[in-house]
């Protein structure tokens, strides 16, 4: 005998839950989700896949500078439109947009505190503004971090993640990257050691100057680095590429790389090499 009888054949709620947009990120690599939260404490790196996300400067900041504190510099110094250009969309109204949208004022900033108790000073490209293009104050901002390095004795470390020159400034965009390897050239002169650390992706005259002139040279595992991109590469060879061409494990392969460094390694490895430059004397007053 049965005292229980179901009523309904599915159970209802009163009230829909929404799920909060933006709580589970799909990995692009597996198409597999992650919790936001999980992926935040891990720096944004799948620690399934070892897919690493794209972050911008005040992500790697806030883990690279011990507690997370630095002193920015150069901050002060503006974009605006010499040439006064025009595409679909006036260069101004461009920089307007971008500023608002990503809180930053241009693709580039520099910060100067300690790492592993070393002084560094690390200047940091954002993706995020106008996709990290090489524009004037990119290098002139990126210019006061190689002097201040010169000048205090301090390493340097310049994080990059660009598309290559701003369009929009046409030859002053391409200016930077004379600019930028002359003062490196000085840095070098000084026995100032250099750190350069690529991300995804690291692309056009950013790698075809300051990125690729590191006294090391590291990248983030499956990071983007070239001058031309491959689909441009490929229609003009009129050739396939080799599997992975232009990936930081291809490039390390053929010796343009050092190392490819996880980047919740990367502030224990590049501490480590701060510590082997200082105890051989490279870098101090």
């Amino acid at each position: 005998m049965s005292w229980f009888k179901r009523k309904d054949t599915n159970i209802q709620t009163d009230k829909k839950k929404d799920m909060p947009e933006g709580v589970w990120i799909k990995v692009p690599e597996t198409g597999d989700t992650i919790h936001r939260r999980e992926l935040e404490e891990n720096i944004w790196v799948d620690p399934i896949s070892g897919y690493h996300f794209r972050i911008g400067s005040s992500e790697y900041f806030s883990f690279l500078f011990d507690d997370g504190k630095f002193e920015e510099i150069a901050n002060d110094i503006m974009p605006v439109d010499p040439l006064e250009f025009v595409d679909r969309k006036k260069y101004s109204d461009r920089l307007k947009e971008s500023q608002n949208k990503s809180g930053l004022s241009d693709a580039a900033r520099v910060g100067v505190g300690k790492m592993g108790g070393h002084d560094v000073v690390i200047a940091c490209m954002d993706f995020g503004f106008i996709g990290g293009s090489m524009g004037s104050v990119v290098g002139e901002r990126l210019g006061v971090a190689i002097d201040h390095a010169r000048e205090k004795k301090f390493p340097l470390i310049i994080i990059s993640q660009s598309g290559g020159a701003r369009m929009m400034e046409s030859v002053l965009s391409l200016m930077q990257m004379a600019k930028t390897s002359a003062k490196l050239a000085q840095l070098d002169k000084a026995k100032v050691p250099y750190i350069s650390v690529m991300t995804n992706p690291t692309t056009g005259g950013v790698t075809a100057s300051y990125a690729m002139l590191g006294d090391f040279n590291i990248a983030e595992p499956g990071s983007l680095i070239g001058f031309a991109g491959p689909r441009v590469i490929r229609q003009t060879i009129g050739r396939d590429l080799p599997e992975g061409f232009q990936t930081a494990e291809y490039l390390v392969d053929h010796g343009f790389l050092d190392f490819i460094v996880p980047r919740t390694k990367m502030k224990i490895k590049l501490t480590r090499l701060l510590k082997i430059l200082s105890s051989n004397g490279i870098g101090k007053k």
